[in-house]
């Protein structure tokens, strides 16, 4: 193990992008199904409710409070999530039809429309020692907004979209799924905080196991749905290159927005992961009502590609900046009431 491990080392290349990848061929090859699909499901729930718990734990109730005071940081995350790619979506108007056809216009421009993920930007932030309370904060508002917000964009900016509804059973789930174990984990910490810290390799283990089991669950299911044979393979290939650039834009134009309005390395770090990214979990279940009765295997297509993309870029963004943090990151600040 130690020889491939230097080997990757010495190529460059970052073990957990081959987690990911291996984790992408294994739902190509083996994709959950039926009651393996529930079981896949349920158990990536369970993952990112232990993810948040040990946030919770971890994280004192002042750090929670000021991550939450930061309105700088999440003015800037909300900006980037609901106008600067909605900005960019529309620009991107003018490769229809000639680049992308009118349905993977109408996916990229829906994908733009999306509020942030919540556990994969918080566990990148983790893993980068970014601000992890502003984290949870800025992405759970991103969520909790874009669930109101999304359907409104888009009504006002997709055209045969149909009815633009939303269900608020979405606003329950956030909260038993992400609220409540870090609210348990908050109430807990003055017995486990200690315990948690001295073993960061289980908190270390539970982000990126959680991010692979999204992965996979994700995959899975647009295998089974079959909208991986809806287009040729050019027209995927450009698409793909289509989601790679314009995550390139939004990663460069938020870490440089960062840097220009005077946010620290931590702050810029959060930045980036909760302003770059586009939530498959949200997606998924809106399109299906936003877009009923149409294709919807294609519009969410480019969503299911970029949501790939960014986790990949993203692991990799997150290791180079954990290796080139300052000492002191390492320490996390506890306070035992």
């Amino acid at each position: 193990m130690r020889g491939v491990g230097k080997l990757l080392e010495r190529l460059r290349i970052d073990p957990y992008i081959l987690a990911i990848l291996s984790t992408v061929g294994l739902a190509a090859l083996l994709p959950a199904r039926g009651s393996g699909a529930t079981v896949a499901s349920h158990a990536t729930t369970v993952a990112v409710g232990l993810l948040f718990f040990l946030y919770g734990a971890r994280l004192s109730p002042q750090a929670a409070l000021d991550g939450a005071r930061n309105w700088r940081l999440h003015l800037v995350v909300f900006s980037a999530t609901f106008v600067l790619f909605p900005l960019l979506g529309l620009a991107m108007r003018v490769l229809r039809p000639e680049v992308l056809t009118p349905q993977l216009y109408t996916g990229v421009l829906f994908l733009c429309l999306l509020p942030s993920t919540v556990q994969s930007s918080i566990a990148f932030t983790s893993i980068a020692k970014g601000d992890v309370a502003a984290a949870i904060c800025s992405a759970s508002f991103s969520n909790l907004i874009g669930i109101i917000l999304t359907p409104l964009m888009v009504a006002g900016l997709i055209h045969g979209a149909g009815s633009a509804g939303f269900s608020g059973s979405s606003v329950l789930d956030i909260v038993l799924e992400l609220l409540v174990p870090f609210l348990a984990g908050q109430v807990l910490r003055r017995w486990i905080a200690d315990w948690v810290v001295k073993r960061k390799k289980i908190l270390g283990f539970v982000d990126k196991g959680s991010i692979l089991l999204v992965v996979y669950t994700a995959f899975s299911e647009g295998v089974v749905a079959g909208i991986w044979h809806k287009l040729s393979v050019p027209r995927l290939f450009i698409l793909i290159g289509v989601c790679a650039a314009l995550l390139t834009v939004v990663l460069c134009l938020t870490w440089s927005a960062a840097t220009r309005l005077g946010f620290g390395r931590e702050e810029r770090i959060t930045i980036v992961f909760c302003g770059s990214k586009k939530s498959l979990a949200s997606g998924l279940p809106m399109a299906t009502v936003l877009f009923a009765g149409g294709n919807v295997g294609l519009i969410v297509l480019p969503l299911m590609l970029f949501h790939q993309i960014q986790l990949m870029v993203c692991a990799s963004l997150a290791r180079r900046w954990a290796r080139s943090a300052p000492l002191a990151d390492d320490v996390v600040p506890i306070k035992v009431a």
